[in-house]
């Protein structure tokens, strides 16, 4: 008897495991479309990663009683979502609203360094990349936020028995033309874009 139900079609597209999340300079890679940071831009080991597409929608009703005719969009954002488990002064830097790829966080080690706490600013403006690796080994996905900031109010929750973790979400900003910082390349997709190879 032939299999019913949701059959696997391609099971080379199943995603198992974590995307590696690299952080770069947004102001530096923000004409380039194709993923532009390596894996030593990767900030480490992670305990999960999320994307998330959050949309408010306007529905259109009318007549007695109201029915829908339309839903559409008035607002749209992209995230991502993810938890580090190496505490290094370039993570922690990052989870607190700052560039890591620049002075003085680019110059410390993974193990020795400063990060001041008080008199927070808005975060920076990042470059983030998830690479997501496919358990074949060959085929990738990239979502790429070419203007992204953490507006994270993090914590660190130690435990006897298991990694700390601490989460930060990347939030795309609009990365087109119209913005100072952008460039025309994102004119159709200020948020950025996932990508497939």
């Amino acid at each position: 008897m032939a299999r019913s139900g949701p059959v696997t079609v391609n099971e080379g597209t199943v995603a198992l495991g974590f995307a590696q999340i690299r952080v770069g300079s947004s102001a530096d890679n923000i004409a380039d479309i194709h993923p532009a940071l390596s894996a030593s831009d990767s900030i480490g080991a992670l305990a999960n990663t999320t994307f998330r597409g959050p949309t408010d929608w306007y529905k259109l009703e009318s007549g007695f009683p109201l029915i829908e005719d339309m839903t559409t969009p008035i607002r749209e954002a992209a995230q991502l979502e993810c938890a580090f488990k190496e505490m290094t002064p370039a993570n922690i830097a990052l989870a607190l609203g700052h560039d890591p790829n620049a002075s003085p966080y680019s110059t410390m080690t993974t193990t020795s360094g400063e990060v001041p706490l008080g008199g927070r600013v808005a975060p920076k403006f990042l470059r983030m990349e998830a690479v997501y690796t496919y358990p074949s080994g060959s085929n990738y996905m990239y979502i790429i936020f070419p203007r992204a900031q953490v507006p994270a109010s993090p914590e660190i929750a130690f435990a006897a028995e298991d990694a700390a973790a601490v989460t930060v979400i990347f939030e795309a900003k609009s990365a087109d033309s119209n913005v100072t910082d952008g460039n025309a390349v994102w004119d159709d997709k200020p948020l950025g874009r996932i990508h497939w190879e």
